[in-house]
């Protein structure tokens, strides 16, 4: 390497600058956020460094963007917010890559230090704060330790269990300048290293599966970030295991694969007697893998890379810490050793092929009804039809991701996004652009479709002028109801409404009827449809599918009464109303 010269040396490189080419060195490729004072100079040299800048309208969006890039490429999108409120805003889509176990690196502007306890301009203790929601947060000491904390909180995001991490730089930061020869910048981190579980915890779970007469794989997003979908689908094909997805765990193995028993899920977890959990928890969304909804002998055998994890709620027959994919395919290879197979006509299939059959037949004849306005069965029924196998589905909302989950199959993995652990309504359009901004790098044709409750799209509606800024060409889909989880048709909206005022007499659930959400998108020279019929909707998705630089948003009117078919058992306990 050349000598540098004088005038090199005694160059000088501004906070900003220096935040952006630590980002860059990490490589970190997507940043979301809304700009202001102090961080306007960040995104401008974010952009200058090569790093893709994408403006939101709402802190809680661009986090929940940053942390679906997270998930869905490995490394951590950034979320850049202003102080105080834009911090506080930015909280839930840590809480949100916390509990879901997504990378995501949150970086905020704060007071400057000489104003530190003076009442300063959104002064806010955000270093403590976000403590409570990350697994790393910490303020450079100086311009020349920026680089060594961004490289910890990218590599903490990423280590161990993915998670938020948050940087908090001081706004006389983002100005100040120092020599550049003095500055410092850290090496890319590598990828998480690779672990796998004891030789005898493997032994010991594999004779259990060989032995069981009820055996049932449950496969979680854990399984999906993993990338392990080839190892999973060889222990399926080679095994012959039924098994369940969870919501974000459908198409490590495709949904349409023999062995897949979701149409049977309430069945296949009340009654397998070994149970094998591949990154995944036994949280609300699969129980607390508890009697009535399991057996109470069920043997549980946990893969999981995170050792608090393992024992939790239920004390599991074998622990496997390590790698999903790398544990799995040690599984594989025990089971390989016994020539063992899970013969095709048990008991067991018989009882869940039954199981299936019914509960298709039942779906099948909600969604064939010809009635208007159509019920979600009617809805999705259209839907899955003509949504490409590729296509990456994000969901939200109550009925609408729940009953979408049942009605639209996933081939691949990480190609669904939905409210996830935490359960959080708002993350549909924030998740839907970072996917678009993935897939407009990664595969341009590919398409991202965000099928949404009307009460979920309110949370972040306004994302749609963003998608049109960017000319993401995302289809947005709402299915609306009027309400939260059911509204009123207009006419008993226009007889509550003659009963006086409205705080003491709508229902508290109802949202304003026949709303005409698809002209936001209009607004901002996206495509709107208002759809009623089965032929206006298979009429607008095919005109959006066929566009390809503009979003789309198709409002189809549904009944307000319209549930979902009675279930074994409730997600949550329901309200008495």
């Amino acid at each position: 390497m050349a000598p540098q010269s004088v005038e090199e040396e005694d160059e000088c490189v501004s906070g900003a600058e220096i935040i952006a080419e630590a980002l860059k060195m990490q490589d970190v490729e997507y940043m979301f956020g809304i700009v202001g004072v102090p961080i306007i100079e960040v995104a401008v040299a974010a952009q200058a460094s090569g790093i893709k800048y994408v403006g939101m309208r709402n802190e809680q969006a661009a986090s929940y963007a940053a942390s679906a890039v997270g998930y869905l490429n490995g490394r951590p999108g950034v979320c850049l917010v202003v102080s105080g409120p834009g911090l506080v805003n930015a909280l839930a889509g840590m809480a949100n890559a916390n509990m879901n176990c997504w990378p995501l690196v949150v970086i905020g502007g704060s007071s400057d230090r000489n104003q530190e306890t003076m009442g300063a301009f959104q002064e806010f203790p955000q270093v403590e704060t976000c403590r409570l929601y990350s697994k790393f947060s910490a303020r450079p000491s100086s311009l020349e330790a920026i680089p060594a904390v961004i490289e910890k909180a990218v590599r903490s995001s990423i280590y161990g269990r993915p998670g938020a991490c948050y940087v908090d730089i001081p706004g006389d930061f983002v100005n100040l300048q120092v020599k550049k020869s003095s500055v410092k910048y850290v090496e890319c981190c590598p990828p998480p290293p690779i672990s796998m579980a004891e030789e005898s915890a493997v032994s010991r779970a594999a004779s259990f599966i060989a032995q069981a007469k009820k055996p049932l794989l449950i496969i979680g997003k854990g399984a999906a970030y993993a990338r392990a979908e080839n190892s999973i689908r060889k222990l399926v094909d080679q095994c012959g295991l039924p098994f369940l997805p969870t919501p974000m765990g459908k198409g490590v193995v495709p949904d349409n694969h023999p062995c897949c028993v979701a149409a049977a899920r309430s069945r296949a977890l009340q009654f397998a007697d070994v149970i094998v959990l591949l990154g995944a928890r036994l949280n609300w969304i699969l129980h607390f893998g508890l009697p009535p909804r399991f057996q109470p002998d069920v043997k549980i055998i946990q893969v999981d890379l995170c050792a608090e994890e393992l024992g939790n709620n239920v004390r599991p027959a074998a622990a496997l810490l390590g790698d999903i994919k790398a544990v799995t395919e040690q599984l594989l290879e025990h089971l390989n050793r016994k020539l063992w197979k899970y013969p095709s006509g048990t008991q067991w299939w018989t009882e869940l092929h039954a199981k299936m059959k019914s509960n298709e037949e039942t779906s099948k004849a909600l969604s064939l009804r010809k009635q208007l306005p159509m019920n979600y069965y009617a809805v999705f029924h259209h839907i899955r039809e003509l949504l490409p196998k590729d296509c990456i589905l994000v969901s939200e909302g109550a009925n609408t991701m729940d009953i979408g989950r049942t009605m639209l199959p996933n081939y691949y993995p990480c190609h669904r996004l939905d409210a996830g652990t935490f359960g959080t309504m708002g993350v549909g359009l924030g998740f839907a652009i970072a996917a678009s901004m993935v897939t407009k790098d990664r595969n341009p044709e590919q398409r991202v479709v965000c099928i949404e409750g009307d009460s979920a799209f309110g949370f972040s509606g306004m994302e749609v002028e963003t998608m049109c800024r960017y000319n993401l060409p995302i289809i947005v889909i709402i299915v609306n109801n009027n309400g939260i989880y059911g509204g009123l048709d207009a006419h008993a909206w226009k007889e509550i409404m003659e009963l006086g005022e409205p705080t003491t007499c709508v229902p508290p659930m109802s949202l304003l009827p026949n709303a005409h959400y698809e002209q936001i998108a209009s607004a901002f020279g996206g495509k709107g449809y208002f759809v009623q019929t089965p032929e206006e909707l298979q009429a607008a998705l095919k005109r959006s599918l066929a566009e390809k630089h503009i979003p789309s948003v198709i409002n189809i009117m549904i009944d307000p009464r319209s549930d979902r078919k009675e279930q074994d058992f409730h997600w949550l306990t329901r309200s008495n109303l």
